[in-house]
């Protein structure tokens, strides 16, 4: 999976759950900029293991966009 194709998942499902315009969300962009706290996280990761067929254990902090989809890719 290219990180081109891990963005494209992530911001349709943070668009899909936040209602958010997916042209906002940015590789920059933090979880708490598009109003997901730790608990929605868990949900979105849950919704994004199911989209992308894989399990994501994170074991480390991710606060960003792009750092979620660079440890997506890196798990392939």
């Amino acid at each position: 999976m290219t990180e081109q194709e891990a963005f494209k998942a992530v911001a349709e499902t943070i668009s899909d759950r936040t209602e958010c315009d997916i042209a906002t969300i940015k590789s920059e962009s933090t979880f708490r900029d598009l109003g997901i706290d730790s608990l929605d996280t868990v949900d979105l990761l849950m919704d994004l293991e199911d989209k992308l067929g894989m399990s994501i254990e994170l074991d480390q902090k991710i606060t960003t966009i792009g750092e979620l989809v660079t440890f997506i890719t890196s798990q392939n």
